[in-house]
């Protein structure tokens, strides 16, 4: 079973350990998830459950998403993911989930998006090189010859040139729970994570 949970990146803070010693942990608030729908092998071809995370107000979502929560009778959420289960007949709609499901786990991987730093060129994006800094070189930054003249003709597939940085799924995995505060909704993992404060996360326990 992969169950997880989703939540929300708070920030970076440092806290200290029996010895004195500086922890640099991360702090996020996470559920609680509500189950939205059950999928099982007869159905869908799968076992996987359906969770959901975050009030929305009703007026922003589209009818579909209406209708599927109409469904269920589950009051709108923000956010649905999937995770696949070996028992869908353990869960039921509207069971809630919270940081229960990582008592006595030492260990979580944690997936989001890394923050957009908008379009890159080939320096900060690639390592590449610069080019002579001299007054007669043409060539400070620019990328050089990015194909044949010849054969083939045409600039081949995965080629490193400038463009989109950053804002790309980054997985995080085996990082050390440090502390869990199941009032609060609050769990700190040593270590940083993906993306902005705010974030959306998933949080799954280590396979």
């Amino acid at each position: 079973m992969s169950l997880g949970i989703l939540g929300n990146k708070i920030g970076m803070t440092q806290i200290f350990d029996e010895l004195g010693n500086i922890i640099p942990v991360t702090i996020i608030k996470a559920g609680p998830c509500f189950i939205t729908q059950i999928k099982t092998k007869f159905t869908d071809g799968y076992d996987a459950i359906q969770i959901g995370y975050g009030n929305i107000k009703l007026k922003k979502l589209n009818q579909p998403k209406i209708g599927h929560f109409h469904k269920s009778n589950i009051k709108p959420l923000k956010y649905l993911k999937e995770y696949k289960v070996d028992n869908p007949n353990d869960f039921s709609i509207g069971q809630e989930i919270t940081l229960d499901l990582f008592d006595n786990t030492k260990f979580i991987d944690i997936s989001g998006k890394t923050s957009g730093k908008g379009f890159s060129g080939l320096q900060k994006r690639h390592n590449f090189s610069i080019g002579p800094m001299s007054h007669g070189s043409k060539n400070h930054r620019a990328p050089g010859s990015i194909g044949m003249g010849t054969s083939p003709g045409r600039v081949l597939p995965g080629k490193k040139m400038a463009g989109q940085l950053g804002n790309s799924n980054l997985k995080v995995k085996n990082l050390r729970v440090v502390q869990i505060n199941k009032d609060e909704n609050i769990i700190i993992v040593k270590g940083s994570i993906p993306g902005k404060p705010g974030n959306l996360l998933n949080i799954t326990m280590v396979k």
